[in-house]
């Protein structure tokens, strides 16, 4: 018989054996953001397109190439959710929650998906966990953010990587910079792609995110837009860097950073791995809030790719947090035995110890290899004398070791 279907491309299983490393990157992500005083947030795994069309910008590769569009069946235009931050912003409009003590932090783990050509370390669904801080406009926030995913980095033994940041200005400043990369590029107009055509009237900025090589090349010698801030960004961001080297936290001046998503402001930033991947990103998004609706709010946030996070991982041995077995397999002979092995293991189940038995008929051998396969620290035997006695050995597993028990007062210890 074979298979119906195949998982669609770009997508994986996150399989029983493998969970461990995503449930390892997920309880220290949960424990680290509620230290820093963040709170949880869930989310849709789907919004209104026009809710990603106004953040993330309908100019930026997202929105025009990679979002996974569709009409609901009364012709509403719906996507699944391409980045974190901007259900996370409409969320906190929608519920009032700005009404709420400021700043206010949230945190999240989610789906996302994009129509990207898979390889490795990027997929067209993915998992993040991503931080956001409303209401608080000081460079202290922006260092902050970068202090918790530092703590994180330690946490989960991840050493290895570099911080990239970059003042990417407001508005003002930026538009300034816009004209320069306008002039620039104009030069060069009628080697660039249809794209970036496009972008070059409308949002010249985007002309930098363009993955067609020959467009590529033009960024070399294109303006920076440190090149271009007002003095107002440039104390901000010499303010950032200030308080990064107060924290101890190392960092390296990428001007050519400008992030893929347009409701960014002033400070941009990555993380990077040895091997080139980038494995989250984020920064400052002050006009976020406003342009969807909301009443004027500073925000700053980033993202990790838990998937990258886990590669990153991987490529430095790091320990991932064990998988979960059993502590104690037991196994029945006779009718009259696997009944009080599982009315026992039921038992232990209620006080949280993870007990198992057979659930299948087999004999005490194949239970025997069973318990071993699945990795039980413990296991037992019983049967009629057992039973009657109301002893029966506890064999370490590992170790081999046994020693007799009282069945009917059994209290197992971790």
């Amino acid at each position: 018989m074979s298979l119906i279907t195949k998982a669609p491309r770009g997508t994986l299983d996150k399989l029983p054996n493998e969970i461990h490393k995503y449930q390892t990157v997920e309880t220290s992500a949960r424990q680290i953001a509620e230290v820093y005083g963040f709170k949880e947030i869930r989310t849709p795994v789907f919004e209104h397109t026009e809710l990603f069309k106004r953040s993330v910008g309908d100019t930026t590769d997202i929105v025009q190439k990679e979002m996974y569009t569709f009409d609901d069946k009364k012709g509403r235009s719906l996507t699944l959710k391409p980045e974190g931050t901007a259900g996370a912003a409409r969320s906190a409009i929608e519920n009032g929650l700005f009404n709420d003590a400021l700043p206010l932090k949230l945190y999240y783990f989610t789906n996302c998906y994009r129509y990207e050509a898979p390889q490795s370390g990027r997929y067209r669904e993915f998992s993040q966990f991503g931080v956001e801080v409303f209401g608080a406009d000081k460079p202290a926030c922006d260092v902050q953010l970068l202090a918790l995913a530092s703590d994180l980095f330690k946490k989960l033994g991840i050493s290895k990587y570099t911080l990239e940041i970059n003042s990417i200005g407001c508005p003002e400043c930026r538009k300034t910079y816009q004209d320069a990369l306008k002039k620039y590029y104009s030069q060069f107009k009628q080697t660039l792609c249809g794209d970036c055509h496009e972008r070059l009237e409308r949002n010249p900025m985007r002309l930098l995110d363009c993955k067609n090589p020959n467009c590529s090349e033009y960024k070399t010698a294109a303006p920076l837009i440190l090149e271009y801030n007002c003095e107002t960004c440039a104390d901000y961001f010499n303010n950032v860097k200030q308080y990064l080297t107060a924290l101890e936290i190392s960092y390296i001046v990428n001007p050519k950073i400008v992030r893929g998503l347009d409701y960014y402001t002033n400070t941009v930033f990555e993380f990077i791995s040895p091997t080139g991947l980038v494995f989250g990103g984020g920064g400052r998004y002050n006009g976020l809030i406003e342009e969807l609706g909301g009443n004027p709010m500073t925000g700053a946030g980033f993202a990790l790719g838990i998937e990258r996070v886990i590669s990153v991982m991987e490529g430095e041995n790091a320990q991932f947090n064990e998988p979960n077995t059993p502590d104690i397999y037991i196994a029945g002979l006779g009718e009259e035995a696997m009944l009080f092995a599982l009315q026992l293991s039921h038992k232990l189940c209620k006080n949280g110890v993870s007990a198992q038995t057979d659930l299948t008929g087999r004999s005490v051998k194949a239970q025997m290899r069973y318990a071993d396969k699945i990795g039980a620290k413990f296991s037992m035997v019983i049967g009629d004398n057992e039973l009657q006695t109301g002893k029966a050995m506890l064999k370490n597993m590992i170790t081999k070791e046994a020693e007799e028990i009282d069945i009917n007062n059994f209290d197992y210890k971790r």
